[in-house]
């Protein structure tokens, strides 16, 4: 059965509690790890922010608490999600696909895909990093799991994938990882350590 994220899918997997996965503080401890990495490695306030996948929308809301005037863009595919919030939480319906074509604007201080790439279909993922890259103004906080983690939830439709997978796309789209799920572009790179960067020597 075609998966569909409608409203049915985020009760389900969002609200109730036998079966959510998805626990505020939990959410409240991401945004603020992602909020605090991209001020720390930019050494500026992120004032504009793309949520990648962002379904309805559930950074928006502790962003701008944080950061009162930050512009918040989610982008989601799901019909629901955007008919629902999309007027209160500035969302825009689209594919990972599709950001390249969605006329963005940008570039965003921090770019958000939180759980969502290990769901991205493999043709979309090398078109969507790169779209990612070319948005980026700061760093990338993209969390997502390989075939080795273990983990719990959602798995319909789950692409479990090898970490080299995801290196070989990323390395492709010019994104440079940097520890705790977050990235920044190449030409941004030399400005971070090179421990963190994965480039010392010995380091296997």
């Amino acid at each position: 059965m075609a998966k569909r994220y409608d409203r049915a899918y985020f009760e389900r997997w969002y609200r109730d509690p036998r079966t959510r996965i998805h626990q505020r503080a939990a959410v409240e401890r991401k945004v603020h790890l992602a909020l605090g990495a991209a001020e720390y490695l930019t050494q500026r306030p992120v004032r504009t922010v793309l949520d990648v996948g962002c379904g309805e929308g559930p950074w928006q809301p502790i962003l701008k608490r944080a950061r009162p005037g930050l512009r918040y863009v989610g982008v989601d595919s799901s019909d629901y999600a955007v008919r629902r919030f999309g007027r209160a939480r500035d969302l825009r319906l689209g594919t990972f696909g599709q950001l390249g074509d969605l006329g963005l604007g940008g570039p965003f201080d921090l770019v958000v895909c939180s759980d969502a790439l290990h769901y991205v279909p493999d043709e979309e993922v090398r078109p969507g990093l790169q779209a990612i890259a070319g948005l980026l103004g700061g760093v990338a906080w993209l969390e997502f799991f390989t075939a080795a983690d273990a983990i719990a939830g959602d798995f319909h439709d789950m692409k479990r994938r090898p970490a080299a997978f995801y290196d070989r796309h990323l390395r492709a789209a010019g994104l440079v990882h940097c520890g705790l799920f977050s990235f920044v572009r190449a030409d941004f790179a030399p400005g971070v350590t090179a421990f963190e960067r994965g480039r010392c020597p010995g380091r296997g």
